[in-house]
């Protein structure tokens, strides 16, 4: 049964239990903090997260949220309730799918000194992420409904200060101005030529128009531009973009940090958008449909290429909210 979750509730609380392959570990608990950190001496430190880091950190409440696809474990911190050892490693454990609750992203939100919050932003590997679109969304409904902030609100990220209004369960946010587009590059990709343009909107995107978004094999050319030299150290996230109608696009994302084909990516579908606006003459707004099917809309300005007060507009889905157990940040 190595793999399978489960969840448990009890007076309308959620919580997420992982099991083991042996049937004498189906016990419906979390483990102590002592077991789960391990009562040997000598502990494989490889295996699991810091044992001290374990033992100091309770059951996390946790809400599981979704931006058009895009899934994350958001955590209000702001009485620092995750401490620092090994953030890392404990984040790609949690976000690990089967094995934990799982997660493209993991978002703390703590206190600001000069707007409504700040959050740290992470890829389900653990990595650091300046932005991400949907995450964003996610987080101002967040801080809505949890009483952090009100309907229209301001949040520090590593990219910039964005603004947010809540619309119901929708959000829409004004993205941080994004840097000029270059475009019509090109790259020699497995043996042929990959033509494509770039733009950053919080996080590096290259965008490649195609003839058929669903027939393109994403994961094969998105793995091989993402870890291109021309793009090292840090890397890129990858779009494929083809029209379905006027106004309207459809995108498919490879994402660095989750190293996979996401079912939607925010700053990837206003990267696309406003490629789109130069290479197609696209007028705001641009509507881009996900892998998800779920529809995101991309407001924005723009002059001699340049654009300004761009605005990204989708759902932010509450899907659950509950308690990581300790279990949920085993390594092993």
């Amino acid at each position: 049964m190595t793999g399978n979750d489960f969840v448990f509730y009890k007076n309308g609380q959620a919580t997420v239990f992982g099991f083991g392959s042996r049937t004498d570990n189906l016990r419906m608990r979390p483990k102590s903090a002592a077991a789960a950190a391990g009562t040997h001496s000598g502990g494989n430190s490889t295996d699991r997260v810091q044992r001290s880091f374990i033992q100091k950190m309770k059951n996390l409440s946790f809400f599981k949220m979704c931006g058009s696809g895009n899934d994350f474990i958001i955590i209000d911190n702001r009485n620092h309730v995750v401490e620092e050892p090994d953030l890392p490693a404990f984040i790609a454990a949690v976000c690990r799918r089967k094995m934990s609750v799982g997660a493209d992203g993991f978002i703390l939100i703590e206190d600001s000194d000069t707007v409504d919050f700040k959050w740290r932003f992470y890829n389900s590997d653990g990595s650091i992420g300046e932005m991400c679109g949907n995450g964003a969304r996610c987080a101002a409904r967040f801080a809505y409904v949890t009483g952090i902030a009100g309907k229209n609100m301001k949040f520090e990220t590593l990219a910039g200060v964005i603004a947010a209004r809540i619309i119901k369960d929708r959000v829409k946010i004004r993205m941080t101005d994004p840097a000029m587009a270059r475009l019509d590059q090109s790259l020699e990709i497995d043996g042929g030529t990959v033509v494509f343009n770039s733009i950053n909107t919080g996080v590096p995107h290259v965008v490649t128009a195609v003839e058929d978004a669903d027939k393109t094999d994403v994961v094969r050319l998105g793995r091989l531009i993402r870890r291109h030299p021309v793009f090292e150290p840090e890397g890129t996230n990858v779009n494929f973009i083809s029209s379905r109608e006027p106004g309207t696009y459809e995108i498919r994302t490879y994402e660095r940090g989750v190293e996979d084909e996401t079912l939607a990516c925010g700053t990837g579908a206003v990267a696309g958008a406003l490629i789109m606006a130069i290479k197609s003459r696209a007028t705001s707004p641009v509507k881009i449909i996900t892998r998800s099917k779920c529809c995101l809309t991309v407001y924005f300005k723009e002059k001699n290429d340049i654009f300004y007060d761009v605005f990204l507009e989708g759902d932010a889905r509450i899907i659950s909210t509950g308690e990581l157990g300790q279990d949920a940040w085993l390594i092993r």
